[in-house]
């Protein structure tokens, strides 16, 4: 994602809205009912596209909130948006009242002040997500404090068509050796797109042995010699990769149709169920399968967060509640809608409750949680912002 440069001298502190206050439930959903709460949102897939709609019709029904999705190619668009606002002083009834967010946009707005809240931890459903096994009280090491929500749990697989590729990979350098042997067959959506950039991480993180500086700011002291392995990396993975390196797939919705008309052989996903997913509406071969590195790979949580001039705070809170629902988190993680990981305790849950998730396949394609093994931690904002530019200028379009 393209990065947001906040100029402090602009940016005058936020106080914390009081009203609607998020520990009056009974409140919020009064004052919900009739409001209309415009969702920023990636808008680049139908099937998440769909889901989204379904949420809209199921809080419209039970809360009369009316849900509309503003699809966005760049969430850094929303974040600008509202820094815009905030500037000029338009303080009352934002354009945006929800954002899709998570890493480096997130870490920009809570640092200027543009965010609602706290507010999550006295949503009711926070009383069933998986506070201790799931990455949702810190996002990319920046701690969330109640300001964003979350609503779905993600980890890096890499995808493989099998009938033309059998063998998984255990590593980064052994990625390399299969590309270096097999030319052309793979690749990664061209930053800043966050699939893009999620792969140089996956790079970094299992090329690195000591993983804890990635876990702090970068500097100028450390950032060099941090990243001189991953450049190296990437100078011999580059002429391999399809179309030698000299174009990319402009996001990672536009992977799949590559493996299905047989141009590609591997790619990456962030969704350990997509596969799955695609499998079952034809748009991938069913001989597609998906492996996880022997090290782990990397993990994080999708959130919502609410900004600070958001007209309709109660009807974000009410549609940020409802994605933590049973109901929505089932459906999330059914592969034959999102497939999605959920951020749910399943302990916390009724036995009605879990039989929805139980009833659930995980689908042909999708590893269970044993399989996916351990996850990666997410690095700081600050590393992927210097690399993203960097990439930019060693590999970026215009070769």
């Amino acid at each position: 994602m393209k990065h947001i440069v906040l100029i402090a001298a602009l940016v005058a502190p936020t106080f914390t809205l009081a009203n609607p206050d998020p520990s009056d439930w009974d409140a919020v959903t009064a004052e919900a009912n009739g409001q209309t709460v415009y969702w920023n949102a990636w808008g680049g897939s139908t099937t998440t596209n769909d889901f989204l709609a379904w949420v809209g019709d199921r809080v419209l029904e039970d809360y009369g909130v009316v849900l509309e999705h503003v699809k966005l190619t760049d969430t850094a668009d929303a974040v600008t948006r509202v820094l815009s606002e905030k500037q000029a002083g338009e303080d009352d009834d934002g354009a945006i009242d929800m954002i899709w967010i998570n890493g480096s946009n997130f870490a920009a707005m809570k640092d200027a002040d543009l965010l609602f809240g706290p507010y999550a931890e006295q949503l009711p459903n926070w009383a069933v997500v998986d506070v201790e096994g799931k990455t949702v009280q810190t996002d990319f090491t920046v701690p969330i404090e109640g300001y964003e929500s979350p609503w779905a749990m993600a980890q890096v697989v890499f995808v493989q068509n099998t009938a033309t590729m059998p063998d998984e990979l255990g590593s980064m350098e052994e990625l390399l050796e299969w590309a270096q042997a097999n030319p052309g067959r793979f690749s990664y959506p061209q930053p800043p797109d966050f699939l893009g950039t999620t792969f140089l991480k996956q790079a970094l993180v299992d090329i690195l042995e000591d993983l804890s500086v990635l876990q702090t700011p970068a500097t100028d002291e450390n950032y060099s010699e941090v990243t001189a392995p991953l450049w190296a990396y990437l100078d011999a993975l580059t002429p391999h990769l399809w179309r030698m390196g000299r174009a990319y797939p402009a996001t990672g919705t536009a992977m799949f149709p590559l493996i299905a008309d047989g141009e590609l052989d591997l790619s990456i996903s962030f969704s350990p169920g997509a596969a799955s997913t695609a499998i079952t509406n034809f748009e991938l071969p069913d001989t597609v399968r998906t492996f996880v590195l022997d090290k782990g790979t990397i993990g994080n949580a999708s959130f919502v967060a609410i900004p600070y001039n958001s007209g309709s705070a109660a009807g974000a809170m009410v549609v940020a509640n409802f994605l933590m629902s049973p109901e929505a988190q089932a459906r999330a993680q059914d592969p034959n809608i999102l497939g999605y990981g959920t951020v749910l305790n399943m302990d916390a849950l009724s036995a009605d409750e879990r039989e929805a998730f139980d009833a659930l396949e995980l689908g042909v394609a999708t590893l269970s949680p044993v399989e996916l093994g351990s996850v990666q931690a997410e690095p700081h904002p600050s590393w992927m912002t210097r690399i993203a530019d960097d990439w930019a200028e060693r590999y970026g379009t215009g070769q």
